[in-house]
């Protein structure tokens, strides 16, 4: 994806061809889709850097690296219809489960393929930090994904907080979003823009982001100090979030390792409280 090719390659491009990236990063690449002689008057780099660009990233010039950043925003910007249009011209003979588990199982394969261990590592740490708070959010189709992520946080340590869906109670929580906060945003496409705009004022605040996404990246990612691209196409009009609830148990188990003292304490604590309350037994 050009989106990777551009981070890759970071290291190895010059001050200009640099700038003309991050134009392109910040945009979500859709500055990427105007003439050459436009993408560099907003870049305020030369022609010739755009077309060496390209070739760095493995295209044979400007064109080519402009086709491929057509079809990548097309497939972020893709819409449910579409997407059932698509699954409906495609040539089958095997029942729809059997379609939707090979789907499935080649997106949780693919999405630990490009795991990086060592940035599990380090959210599982961030996350198991006590003095941490945690706020978790998610957009239309997420947030039953954050909602379940806070679910089994809450249960294993203190300070989590599942934000509410309506944006207008939201400067209630930015009031304690800093240094010692962490937001964790679950944003797939079709991006929100109102989740990007509390990601940016989190940030600005102190805290930091903790991303989840699909793998054309949210345009969070430019504000996330960790981000898990997973895994979304099935054969269906709508996305898959079942890579990413697979990432949600291995994260809930490694905090809960971290924290295994204090967890089994306040699990211990949980079941007391159940039973002194009588919930859930019959009168």
């Amino acid at each position: 994806m050009v989106r990777d090719l551009l981070r890759d390659k970071h290291d190895e491009l010059t001050a200009s061809e640099r700038r003309l990236a991050a134009v392109l990063l910040n945009d979500s690449l859709v500055a990427g889709l105007q003439s050459i002689t436009r993408l560099a008057e907003s870049a305020e780099v030369s022609t010739p850097t755009i077309v060496r660009l390209a070739r760095k990233l493995g295209f044979e010039g400007f064109p080519d690296l402009q086709d491929a950043i057509r079809e990548e925003v097309a497939a972020r910007m893709k819409q449910p219809l579409a997407k059932l249009d698509a699954a409906r011209r495609a040539e089958h003979g095997d029942h729809i489960v059997s379609r939707f588990i090979e789907a499935a199982s080649e997106n949780i394969n693919r999405t630990l393929d490009r795991l990086d261990l060592a940035e599990f590592d380090r959210v599982a740490e961030l996350l198991s930090e006590p003095e941490r708070r945690l706020h978790l959010l998610g957009g239309r189709i997420t947030r039953s994904n954050a909602h379940y992520f806070y679910n089994h946080l809450q249960i294993i340590r203190p300070q989590v907080f599942l934000l509410d869906s309506s944006p207008s109670v939201w400067p209630q929580a930015l009031l304690d979003m800093d240094a010692r906060a962490t937001l964790i945003v679950f944003d797939i496409r079709r991006y929100e823009k109102e989740l990007e705009k509390l990601a940016g004022l989190a940030v600005n605040q102190g805290a930091n982001i903790v991303l989840f996404t699909d793998t054309w990246g949210s345009p969070i990612e430019k504000h996330a100090a960790h981000c898990f691209r997973v895994m979304v196409e099935v054969p269906s009009s709508w996305d898959s979030t079942l890579a990413m609830n697979f990432l949600i148990e291995a994260l809930v188990a490694e905090v809960q390792n971290r924290r295994s003292d204090s967890s089994a304490e306040r699990i211990a604590a949980l079941e007391n409280m159940i039973g002194e309350s009588r919930i859930f037994r019959s009168l």
